[in-house]
């Protein structure tokens, strides 16, 4: 059971309910993260219209969401993992030797850049941004550009969110995300 509220539409506060309305209609179901973010109302807000602008940053799709499943790994949210998988496999059909790379944190094979992307996401988790000259480099060194560090910084603050608001209230998987919970 959450240690947070979990609402549902009729239960949210009024400044949540057309976005919880709205993500009913294009998923067809309410991810128990949103029912937690609606308790509070500009949480959620910030959610959705931070996930908006992280959707058409520069980093392509795939890259977002190796950054989203590596923060989501790194900090512990199944529920995060899950949903992003879910992402990851079906839209955009991901290659599973990638995917589960991510998943189970070892080396992302035959794909430089987003291993690169990866290690560079721990990074500036593990050092809050501080990462080192060498650090940086690496990342730009295969390809990455100025606005693309900022845009992994925006993914993680996204993330961090997400993951967070996840962890502290142990948010329930819901059935629609539960084939892709880690080591299923």
């Amino acid at each position: 059971m959450a240690r947070l509220t979990v609402h549902s539409i009729s239960s949210a506060p009024e400044e949540a309910k057309a976005r919880m309305e709205a993500v009913q209609r294009n998923n067809g179901f309410i991810p128990n993260l949103i029912g937690v973010l609606a308790n509070s109302p500009q949480a959620l807000a910030f959610y959705q219209e931070i996930g908006k602008m992280n959707g058409t940053n520069s980093l392509t799709a795939e890259e977002i969401e190796v950054v989203q499943i590596t923060a989501a790994v790194h900090n512990g949210c199944d529920f995060c993992v899950a949903g992003h998988s879910k992402i990851a496999k079906l839209r955009l059909k991901m290659p599973a030797p990638i995917l589960e790379a991510l998943r189970n944190r070892t080396a992302i094979e035959g794909n430089l850049k987003y291993q690169a992307l990866a290690v560079f996401t721990m990074q500036l988790i593990d050092k809050r941004g501080q990462v080192s000259d060498a650090e940086l480099t690496a990342f730009k060194s295969v390809g990455y550009s100025d606005q693309n560090v900022l845009d992994v910084i925006m993914g993680i603050a996204l993330a961090t969110l997400c993951n967070y608001a996840n962890n502290v209230a142990q948010t329930e998987i819901n059935p629609e995300l539960s084939d892709y919970l880690p080591n299923k």
